[in-house]
């Protein structure tokens, strides 16, 4: 069955998730026009079809202790959808690789790696990136400060 098409409460009720999922339902309920059960109806309609996958606390990189980012712009050597496959696998098992993208341009895929200081970067980098099939190179910056980090998506 297809997902129900997302009416005006909806996109207000899903912005309003992304930028604080700990609000009460009534607080919720409040600011689209809804009541508690409504609002939590809808929550678990938006859970069912998949449009909400989870509920997570983002840490500010800038507090958290000795957090560092750093964003690898990777290049495949073979364009096979094999190779691809056995990449994305190799840097999806790793808890360390906090985003990856496959995107056009110069590259192939970029990657940011999330560590604790840069003794352990150098260790993840090598197990991450350096022992990952099929990789003609790749490049790292490193975040020195992260302006702006956010998960908000539009849904319209």
């Amino acid at each position: 069955m297809p997902p129900q098409p997302l009416d005006d409460l909806d996109h207000h009720l899903l912005a309003l998730l992304q930028q604080d999922s700990g609000k009460t339902l009534a607080a919720l309920g409040e600011l689209v026009g809804l009541s508690p059960s409504a609002v939590q109806r809808r929550i678990t309609r938006y859970r069912e079809t998949g449009l909400i996958t989870r509920t997570v606390a983002v840490l500010d990189p800038r507090t958290a202790t000795d957090a560092l980012l750093a964003i690898c712009a990777v290049t495949l050597d073979r364009e096979s959808v094999e190779a691809h496959e056995e990449f994305r696998a190799h840097l999806l098992a790793n808890p360390h690789v906090q985003q990856l993208y496959n995107v056009t341009g110069d590259h192939d895929y970029i990657a940011v790696l999330a560590t604790t200081g840069i003794g352990q970067h150098r260790s993840v980098a090598d197990e991450v990136l350096k022992s990952a099939p099929n990789i003609r190179r790749y490049t790292t910056m490193v975040v020195l400060d992260p302006l702006r980090t956010t998960l908000t998506l539009p849904t319209r």
